[in-house]
């Protein structure tokens, strides 16, 4: 038989297994329930209540409300499991307006009572039985009778933690509670005995479901201790078509070395497994065990949800100075793996032999990406100050020692020396700070500018930052960049700027 047989004689056979389970479902109904009004759950039983207080033929009712929930199934649960539904609809409708009309009557038209008058417990208890059996019937056969199965095979899908049994509870309490509010049964007390009968029903019912669906589950362990355990392995493998684990085992009392086999199968397997070893080594020392569950391939689907973890981008900020870098991974935040040049194992110093911020910034990230082939952005910040026109600019990491040969020297305070000694005598103390990162994603090359006005004071204020932020100000703001604090200048300095269009860039890449 080839695969595509095997699937048309599955589907069949599903579709038997379903026509199956609604016959024992209807013979349930009509022969031991609605002959002595028990009300049930599920749209059947409350289209059995509205049929007892009103008239109104069931099936009917059963028809128009899984026409509605219909709907719902077929964007939840998907075409397949929708064919089945609306088989098992229609064939449960035509069933039961089938069995009432061949069911010999009773005065008031109900069908006859089978188990004969005051029977309603012992009716009650073989009917939900039944009823318990022809939805497990239905349900390990991938279909549905439709109303509340819908909703609950729905919750299942989404939360497999959540039994069928569990949320068909739910549904029922609802459908069987209703009973009280139909005056047509009866005075309140007369009303609660027919609600405590139906919550019987609900109970056996939902006992019965969840039991046959678990049992049906259910897998055993073995362990097997024999001489001939590569014969009984063999035929495991290949006639029961089962995998085997093989186990190096040391007898105590013997002090030999054995093997052992280890197999999970399915309970309802058992006496195959237990007749195939007995064949080969009667001998053979046995161990079966149940275990709760097993899952993976040939058994239960692992039917949980796993969190779906986004990989973060790694790019590397070609510096290794610790200011910048916190500051950086602050602006970019948690959807980014900032690395430094030493988190790549670069210790060399990159030479800065441009002539302006935008070379120095590029020929830092073609460095990296050159080297390491990795992934990675640059940048370069320059103050700018209007009177020493635009002086310090792409020397200002290195403004004290500016003129010396191969100046290299990055001492700050002895820069901001030099910069106040410059402006002493000048009233125009007009600056900006400029900031140019280049981005090299793939070989290609893409700047970003950021850039935050402001003035130079003229002596040093503030203790936190780095660099020129003691003595400069940025415009709209009374207090320097070394005393708002990190948090505001990461809100609003030149490299933020600059930085937060790297991010938007960054982020449209990734999505």
């Amino acid at each position: 038989m080839t695969e595509q047989h095997k699937m048309i004689w599955n589907e069949a056979k599903d579709y038997m297994f379903i026509a199956l389970g609604l016959a024992i479902y209807t013979v349930a109904f009509t022969v031991f329930l609605m002959p002595y009004q028990i009300v049930a759950g599920g749209v059947t039983g409350l289209s059995a209540i509205i049929y007892y207080a009103t008239g109104f033929h069931l099936e009917n009712t059963y028809i128009i409300i899984n026409g509605l929930l219909l709907i719902v199934a077929l964007k939840i649960l998907g075409l397949k499991f929708l064919m089945k539904t609306i088989f098992a609809i229609f064939t449960l409708y035509f069933m039961l307006m089938f069995a009432q009309e061949i069911m010999p009557k009773q005065a008031n038209g109900l069908p006859f009572k089978l188990m004969g008058e005051g029977q309603d417990f012992m009716s009650m208890i073989i009917g939900c039985v039944l009823t318990g059996l022809a939805l497990a019937t239905v349900f390990l056969h991938n279909g549905s009778t439709g109303g509340t199965d819908i909703i609950a095979a729905s919750v299942n899908k989404f939360h497999p933690g959540v039994t069928l049994g569990n949320v068909l509870i739910a549904a029922d309490f609802c459908i069987i509670g209703s009973c009280m509010f139909f005056p047509q049964f009866g005075s309140y007390m007369e009303r609660a005995h027919k609600v405590m009968f139906g919550f019987c029903v609900m109970a056996m019912e939902n006992y019965t479901l969840d039991y046959i669906m678990n049992a049906r589950r259910q897998s055993v362990q073995f362990f097997i201790f024999s001489s001939k355990w590569q014969e009984i392995a063999n035929a495991i493998g290949t006639e029961m078509n089962h995998g085997v684990t093989i186990l190096d085992g040391h007898g105590w009392y013997t002090g030999k070395q054995s093997k052992v086999l280890c197999i999970l199968a399915k309970k309802n397997e058992s006496v195959n497994m237990f007749r195939l070893i007995k064949m080969i080594d009667p001998n053979a020392f046995v161990s079966q065990s149940s275990v709760i569950g097993v899952y993976g391939e040939g058994f239960d689907e692992m039917r949980v949800k796993i969190k779906e973890v986004k990989k973060k981008m790694k790019i590397v900020f070609a510096t290794n100075n610790t200011n910048k870098l916190m500051e950086v991974r602050k602006i970019l935040g948690n959807s980014f793996e900032v690395l430094s040049l030493k988190d790549i194992n670069c210790n060399e110093d990159i030479p800065e032999k441009g002539q302006t911020l935008e070379d120095n910034a590029i020929l830092k990230a073609e460095y990296v990406y050159k080297k390491y082939h990795i992934n990675c952005f640059a940048d370069d910040t320059g103050l700018e100050v209007e009177a020493l026109g635009g002086a310090p600019g792409v020397y200002s990491a290195r403004y004290a020692s500016m003129g010396e040969e191969h100046a290299q020297s990055h001492d700050s305070g002895a820069n901001m020396t030099r910069l106040l000694r410059e402006l002493e005598q000048k009233d125009n103390r007009k600056a900006r700070f400029r900031t140019i990162i280049a981005l090299m994603i793939d070989g290609n090359i893409t700047t970003f500018e950021g850039i935050v006005n402001g003035e130079i004071i003229r002596e040093r204020r503030g203790g936190e930052g780095f660099g020129y932020d003691p003595i400069f100000k940025p415009e709209g703001y009374s207090e320097t960049f070394a005393e708002l604090g990190t948090g505001i200048k990461n809100q609003i300095s030149h490299r933020a700027r600059a930085t937060q269009k790297l991010a938007n860039y960054l982020k449209k890449i990734k999505a």
